[in-house]
């Protein structure tokens, strides 16, 4: 049963990986249906629907470390599992600092775009629970799988040695996480001081003013900590590059759909801020939403 579900999920058996790599990767969709149910299950059973948001950063970590437990001799992968955490940590912290994580791990802050989905007509009563099964647990949880399988790519070709390529994917994971850290304390700071935690110190002023983020990285792009998380893990994809000589091969599949969901992401987020705030519609003219331009107008660059 488990192998003809991997089927449609994964493929391993179409995609030539050796039996050992193929043996991880039978743990890994394991501990994938593990999650999907328990998530599932404890989300419609609180109906806090931040399960997900919990593991995000954790899963990428457990995957990593199946991996090395069976190829620890690998430096390639040695240095992917040393990527994966430092990334994961930092983001956990951040999702703890914003009361995401309670000693009951059913509870926590839940994310508030959450409940203004669960208002949308379409997705009221079942049809919401629906919605979680398919798309909060199987496919959020799916893509997380998705995007860490240069992992498996790289314990396929344990024989081939570091080279230029492993050293410049590092060099732009360091980068992204650094302004994806960066970015969260702006974003941090400025929500402590919009809800009076803590005293203003005038770093922040416009945007305390209008009631949105707009200044730090928020000056440049409207979303620059979502950018950095994507350009992570498009960052990753390059190991499994670097290991197999492939530049294009399958596992860009996990690249792409995290890239697809940042733009619908982005795009609900928006849409809320800008009901909420009269002159976001005005920021969103002019300061592009991912990538910096030198040349702006008072049109949307995006």
């Amino acid at each position: 049963m488990i192998r003809l579900l991997q089927i449609p999920v994964m493929g391993w058996k179409f995609l030539q990986l050796s039996e050992s790599v193929e043996n991880v990767a039978n743990i890994w969709f394991k501990i994938l249906l593990f999650t999907i149910i328990f998530t599932f299950i404890i989300s419609e059973l609180t109906k806090n629907y931040s399960q997900v948001d919990k593991i995000w950063s954790i899963l990428p970590i457990v995957y990593s470390f199946v991996i090395l437990v069976n190829f620890s001799t690998s430096a390639r992968i040695v240095l992917m599992t040393t990527l994966v955490t430092v990334w994961g940590i930092r983001l956990s912290y951040n999702f703890y600092r914003k009361g995401g994580y309670n000693m009951l791990i059913w509870k926590g802050e839940e994310d508030y775009r959450w409940s203004i989905l669960r208002q949308q007509p379409l997705l009221k009563g079942i049809r919401f629970s629906i919605f979680n099964l398919l798309f909060i647990s199987v496919y959020q949880l799916a893509l997380i799988t998705f995007f860490c399988t240069p992992l498996l790519l790289a314990a396929n070709y344990t024989d081939v040695p570091l080279n230029i390529l492993d050293y410049i994917a590092s060099l732009f994971m360091l980068v992204f996480i650094s302004i994806e850290t960066l970015s969260d304390n702006q974003l941090y700071s400025f929500h402590q001081q919009k809800q009076k935690k803590i005293p203003q110190s005038g770093q922040f002023s416009v945007s305390l003013e209008k009631g949105f983020m707009q200044e730090g990285f928020w000056k440049y792009v409207r979303h620059p900590n979502f950018i950095s998380e994507q350009l992570i893990w498009v960052s990753f994809y390059f190991f499994g590059v670097a290991a197999s000589g492939e530049w294009l091969n399958w596992t860009v599949g996990g690249a792409i759909l995290l890239v697809l969901l940042f733009q619908g992401s982005a795009a609900f987020t928006e849409s809320i801020s800008s009901k909420k705030y009269p002159e976001y519609i005005q920021y969103k003219a002019v300061v592009p939403k991912f990538f910096p331009f030198v040349f702006r107008s008072d049109k949307a660059k995006d």
